[in-house]
């Protein structure tokens, strides 16, 4: 079997389908933003005849993983959780030479939130019962019990963004449903998926309830969402990739929910807290704006514009452009060369349209960052505040009052996240209330219960992630009636 080995971690990089690990005879390559010269690993990539084998497989696992009750799937969850506690380090190091995302902010909060998702899923179904009941009542001499049956194989696509966080978010309510999956990570990021799949059979999930897939999305990807017998899928990426797999999911009637990104307002009233939103405007840049949750359109009251522009430069200055490894640095590089020539393709052509470029505009000479930049658009329409650029470039607009704030707010076709900030609690109410998106945060930034639901509007995605509704998206409900035993 195929490995490599990154910084002292061995890392497997083939497929693990039924429990066991193969080869695909093509490979492809990884390689870390921190130096692009250098090839991490040839992870194996798989095609048409991987994704049958690996399908194949999930149907014999989910057999013997839906047959576990809800309170023994929960223990192996925790094990799970246990031993990416335990490889905290192993993983956050290979995550952050693969990806690039600073070093600090994987091993002190991303792997750990890794564990958290399975701990959550598994306090979740226990709480259900042995049988795994949603809700119960009587009616008519007759008691009504509504159980969760696990769906079946459940294809699960992530992306290169945060990817061991996010893998688990989306693997743990499948597994926690009883489905067993097929996971199929970004190839631009694609080694910390290999070691989860590794602390899956230490673990103890029975072969085939747990298989990762690597390979091209376009190859392996479309066989896998395209496969009949698979009954869920759900995937975080882009617009025009969640178009082709709700397609191919419509074709066998499958269930399909997709986190699709955003391009969220970051609005500042005149009675905020200044300091706190100038120093969350500065935040926006971190990880080099590659997080889908991002506010990276700053809307600011116009009686405060000048004062909140000045303190902003001071903040992004103070930012530190560096080696992911290095806890000084702030802002990561970007994660391929192919990302940082679109962020600047966005930037030129919003040059060439007449928008502003107030700082930055950039790329860094030498490295895979892109200078910290502020465009000031010369109109709302402009492509750079109408779609996604996913890279450290805001824009900066104004506004006169509260309804050109939300219109503003609401002006784009993405709805996943929106920042405000004011220092009254009836204007956060009202207006957190009239921003469409499917989470506000008022005075904060990324703070939620992992309950909560999770999703966006427009193209921001469909169905909701989170607590309960990811398990409901993963079951099918059946209704079971019993009469008492009395005559109707």
């Amino acid at each position: 079997m195929s490995t490599a080995v990154v910084r002292n971690v061995t890392i497997q990089t083939g497929h693990l389908i039924g429990g066991a690990w193969v080869s695909s005879p093509e490979t492809f390559e990884t390689r870390s933003p921190m130096d692009w010269s250098t090839v991490l690993a040839e992870v194996s990539r798989g095609d048409a005849t991987t994704a049958d084998a690996a399908v194949a497989a999930a149907q014999d696992g989910f057999v013997a993983w839906s047959a576990y009750t809800p309170s023994e799937r929960a223990e192996v969850l925790r094990r799970l959780a246990d031993l990416i506690d335990a490889r905290n380090d192993d993983i956050a190091l290979v995550e952050t030479i693969d990806m690039g995302f600073r070093h600090e902010s994987m091993r002190e909060r991303l792997v750990a939130r890794g564990a958290l998702n399975f701990r959550t899923y598994a306090d979740i179904i226990e709480r259900s019962g042995p049988a795994g009941e949603a809700e119960q009542w009587d009616a008519k001499n007759t008691s009504h019990t509504v159980i969760r049956m696990p769906a079946g194989p459940a294809v699960v696509i992530t992306p290169w963004n945060a990817p061991f966080m996010l893998a688990t978010w989306k693997l743990a309510p499948a597994l926690a449903a009883g489905n067993s999956v097929l996971f199929k990570p970004a190839e631009w990021s694609p080694l910390s998926a290999a070691l989860l799949a590794e602390l899956t059979v230490e673990a103890g999930f029975p072969p085939g309830a747990f298989n990762l897939v690597q390979g091209i999305g376009s190859e392996v990807g479309a066989a896998l969402v395209a496969d009949d017998r698979v009954r869920r899928i759900s995937f975080t990426g882009s617009p025009e990739t969640a178009r082709h797999i709700g397609k191919a999911a419509a074709e066998n009637l499958v269930p399909f929910t997709a986190e699709l990104g955003g391009k969220g307002p970051l609005v500042v009233f005149a009675d905020s807290d200044l300091d706190l939103a100038v120093k969350r405007a500065a935040e926006q840049y971190e990880d080099s704006g590659q997080v889908c949750l991002a506010g990276t359109r700053l809307l600011v009251e116009e009686s405060i514009a000048d004062e909140f522009r000045a303190a902003l430069e001071a903040a992004t200055a103070a930012h530190v452009l560096g080696d992911p490894l290095d806890d000084a640095t702030s802002v990561a590089p970007v994660v391929h060369p192919d990302h940082l020539d679109s962020i600047d393709g966005f930037v030129r052509r919003a040059e060439a349209a007449g928008d502003n470029i107030i700082r930055g505009g950039n790329k860094v000479d030498g490295s895979m960052h892109f200078e910290l930049t502020l465009i000031e658009p010369a109109s709302n329409d402009s492509e750079i505040v109408q779609r996604e650029v996913f890279g450290p470039v805001l824009t900066f607009q104004t506004f006169a009052d509260e309804a050109e704030a939300v219109a503003l707010a609401n002006s784009t076709s993405y709805g996943l996240s929106a920042l405000i900030f004011t220092g009254s609690q009836e204007r956060a109410e009202r207006v957190g209330r009239a921003v469409r998106a499917g989470i506000i945060w008022v005075n904060t930034f990324l703070v939620r219960d992992l309950e909560a639901p999770f999703g966006g509007t427009g193209l921001s995605g469909i169905g909701r992630e989170g607590g309960r509704y990811a398990l409901e998206f993963h079951s099918d409900l059946k209704t079971l009636i019993i009469a008492d035993g009395s005559t109707e």
